[in-house]
């Protein structure tokens, strides 16, 4: 008459092992969410306001600012690109913001080049701390003397919605071919969740936290995809939801540039944005890329089967 409740209760135990086996682990890492939304629902505003983008003749222009004066200008015609995209335009047929989702032509080109029926355990990284550094009452308010050093403490952004300075784009092209992604947040916690990963593709992650650095720098497969990465130091206070920077850009004084004094800081190749003589070169823990490829990630087949090998 006892045996069934003590049966039942051994099954019960078994069951919940069971169960607990096929969790996501990640030591303490309880509130880590991968993020891998449906590549075919997936769509990704970006805002436009620091390229200039026109749009005529089924052709699309921009130009970036950069430091002294504005870079050459790119043009990609729309029918190359991979991606489908609803453009928001002002008076000035200047587009002000844009919607990055899949086009359902291209299915077959996405399984081809994406992470599709494929064992590759890869990761990229949204750069949220950068998006907020780029904010407006931000970082380039202050090191353009437009406020003081109150702008040097930011909010950390709920949702992933940046710009060019953030690489949305390349975000929103890497999710819709089915890319996981982590943001700042999650390695700032939990630095050992990359451990869970064979490789990690950084994108501009310019404002980087000390346990972002070392969890990054000590990973071996890293693609370092933007230049400029790993470039300031930032500290978090999650009781306030803010970043302050610490170091780095020329902060807290005009000697300092990259705020780990990182040997393979890379910033020189960031101004360039058309990436005709896209290379990736090694380094001691991975591939950088030698150019800014926001852009070329809309249209460039070639580069994201290289991102993917």
């Amino acid at each position: 008459m006892q045996k069934r409740p003590i049966i039942g209760i051994i099954i019960g135990i078994i069951t919940v092992f069971v169960i607990i086996q096929y969790l996501p682990i990640f030591g303490n890492s309880d509130d880590v969410v991968i993020k891998r939304p449906s590549p075919y629902t997936q769509v990704t505003r970006a805002y436009d306001a620091s390229p200039r983008i026109v749009i005529t003749n089924n052709t699309m222009y921009i130009q970036t600012k950069i430091e002294g004066g504005e870079s050459n200008q790119i043009t990609i015609p729309l029918d190359k690109f991979l991606v489908a995209k609803k453009y928001y335009l002002n008076e000035n047929n200047t587009a002000v913001a844009s919607d990055i989702f899949p086009n359902p032509a291209l299915y077959d080109v996405y399984r081809q080049i994406g992470l599709f029926n494929t064992t590759k355990n890869i990761v990229f990284v949204y750069p949220i701390f950068t998006q907020a550094a780029y904010d407006d009452n931000g970082f380039y308010d202050y090191y353009s003397n437009n406020c003081d050093s109150r702008c040097l403490t930011v909010k950390i952004p709920t949702e992933e919605h940046g710009k060019y300075t953030s690489s949305i784009r390349s975000a929103a092209v890497l999710s819709i071919l089915n890319y996981s992604h982590i943001t700042d947040v999650d390695i700032d916690k939990h630095p050992d969740i990359l451990k869970k990963f064979d490789r990690v593709i950084i994108l501009h992650s310019e404002y980087v936290t000390q346990r972002e650095f070392d969890a990054i720098t000590s990973h071996p497969d890293v693609v370092y995809l933007f230049p400029n990465a790993l470039y300031a130091k930032v500290k978090t206070d999650y009781a306030s939801n803010t970043i302050t920077l610490v170091r780095g850009h020329g902060y807290p004084d005009s000697s300092v540039s990259n705020g780990f004094d990182w040997k393979f800081d890379n910033s020189q190749y960031e101004y360039d944005i058309q990436c005709n003589n896209w290379e990736f070169y090694s380094i001691d823990n991975g591939k950088m890329l030698n150019c800014y490829p926001e852009f070329r990630m809309y249209y460039d087949q070639d580069l994201l089967n290289e991102i993917k090998k």
